[in-house]
């Protein structure tokens, strides 16, 4: 990292960031533990519920011991993706919360209270097998640890955004996605058979994010609150300077809270952005509207198909493991996102995001053409692993980490937080339609699946290309003259000076 840099990279501020994605190092836990233990919470709930079906797959009653393919009964299927899907529904019901929460409570408070949510939600996952409601309680528990993501998915980033210098803002941005892939990797070992998958231990391996919940509630006692909330929110200018000091060492805060002084200026003149404010005011449409497709181009990219096909691709391929090559496409994601935090503040978002959306494009290309000739050709197998490998490669390079920090860059203190509850709203929503369609449209589609995810590809990459500015490095003042730049080139510039300089500066920024 360059010494310009490393001058701003403080003991205190990587305590500060290291705290705060603790919360989506339990994000990533929760996506990719339900997977290992799949059969073995279906044959729990048949035991619970008497549920019995025969090899041939009719189902009946009795007290007879379940089969393994027990999963293909209605009931058990139906409260399978339950469990499944409550956690996205969790995440978008809370997701409304974030700029309430965090504008009331602060962001450090707000962290500490929802960790207790989190809390109770693995509480309810350990004790499940215990009880003879055990589905229930599972289902309650997705939800309620959904809610405490939906909510930290927005606060986060809020957070980090507000205290990471702007020479850092990117590369610390980062850390949310290289939390969210290690749980979800380390979810993924601790799932194993010999490990924590087993049918004695899968309630710990359930519940075993509310330990990094606890560590969190912990460590938060130690941080400070973000000096921008201090400063802009509520005036603590003594607060916000101590903040400062405490995350950044000795040095002279002048030029930070100067900066402040500007942004809460300019943040007295605008009137109070509610979220249907910010969705019919063409004041924000443009930076509003990238905030939105960013995270749609997250989610319909594909990778979570692309983790649900890997299975059968590793099988396919001679693989006698598949669970393994899994745990392996798992490392290659941390791998490259930690590659990812390296280059994002020297080649910058924009040119990531589009390089990592032509690369999922040309892989998804080479998983059709994989996916069709391998049962002629066993050697096209290899394509399609060689494919997945490159897809969760680049992934990490852009679409993963860039939609979770850049939405805080696009707007200044006042409509942030409703900017980043819209936008986390649009991710979690995207993420339960890919969940709950994916495998219907794959039975109707087949192979040909993935050139619907390269459509979708095509179609953001070239709204990435035509709207979306670049922000590495920028201020929010010089964000926004961007956008007004981007607004005259499209040849409607008469009212471009008014409609952006509520984004944080005015229009001689």
């Amino acid at each position: 990292m360059h010494c310009k840099v490393c001058k701003f990279l403080t003991g205190s501020l990587i305590f500060a960031v290291f705290t705060a994605v603790l919360g989506f190092f339990q994000y990533g836990y929760c996506i990719g533990v339900i997977n290992a233990p799949q059969k073995i919470i279906e044959v729990h709930y048949a035991e619970v519920l008497e549920i019995v079906v025969e090899n041939t797959g009719n189902a009946t009653g009795g007290t007879n011991a379940p089969p393994a393919d027990v999963g293909k009964h209605p009931t058990i299927t139906m409260l399978w993706s339950m469990s499944v899907a409550m956690f996205a529904v969790g995440g978008m019901i809370s997701s409304f919360a974030v700029g309430w929460i965090g504008d009331k409570m602060g962001r450090v408070r707000a962290l500490q209270l929802l960790n207790i949510l989190a809390i109770t939600g693995n509480v309810f996952l350990g004790v499940a097998a215990m009880t003879s409601i055990s589905h229930i309680l599972i289902i309650i528990g997705r939800l309620i640890t959904g809610l405490y993501c939906g909510i930290m998915s927005g606060i986060v980033p809020l957070y980090v955004s507000e205290i990471a210098p702007t020479p850092l803002r990117g590369a610390l941005g980062t850390f949310h996605q290289l939390a969210t892939v290690i749980g979800i990797l380390i979810s993924q070992i601790l799932g194993l058979r010999f490990l924590l998958g087993s049918s004695s231990l899968w309630p710990l391996l359930l519940s075993l994010s509310g330990f990094a919940a606890m560590l969190q509630l912990i460590l938060l006692f130690f941080c400070p609150e973000s000096p921008r909330y201090l400063y802009i929110k509520i005036g603590e200018m003594e607060a916000a300077k101590k903040s400062l000091l405490w995350l950044r060492g000795n040095y002279d805060p002048t030029q930070d809270l100067e900066e402040m002084e500007r942004e809460k200026e300019e943040a007295s003149k605008e009137k109070s952005v509610s979220i249907l404010q910010l969705i019919t005011s063409t004041t924000y449409r443009q930076p509003f509207m990238v905030a939105i497709m960013v995270h749609l181009a997250q989610q319909f990219s594909g990778i979570n198909a692309i983790f649900y096909y890997s299975t059968d691709i590793f099988t396919e391929a001679g693989i006698k493991e598949p669970v393994y090559a899994t745990i392996g496409v798992g490392a290659i994601n941390t791998l490259f996102t930690v590659v990812a935090l390296a280059l994002i503040e020297k080649a910058g978002r924009r040119i990531l995001f589009l390089g990592g959306m032509f690369g999922m494009f040309v892989c998804t290309i080479l998983m059709t053409v994989g996916l069709l000739l391998q049962v002629t050709y066993s050697w096209m197998s290899y394509i399609s692993m060689v494919a997945i490998f490159v897809f969760v490669s680049v992934f990490e390079l852009g679409p993963g980490p860039i939609p979770w920090f850049i939405v805080s860059e696009l707007f200044s203190q006042g409509p942030r937080p409703s900017a980043v509850a819209l936008a986390g709203f649009a991710n979690w929503f995207s993420n339960f339609m890919v969940g709950m369609c994916f495998q219907y449209v794959a039975r109707f589609t087949g192979a040909y699946v993935f050139l619907i995810f390269a459509a979708f590809l095509f179609g953001f990459g070239m709204f990435i290309y035509i709207k979306v500015p670049e922000t590495k490095g920028k201020s929010f003042e010089e964000i926004a003259e961007e956008f007004r730049r981007r607004k005259k080139g499209s040849g409607r510039g008469s009212r471009a000076a008014t409609e952006l300089e509520h984004l944080g500066g005015n229009p001689q920024a």
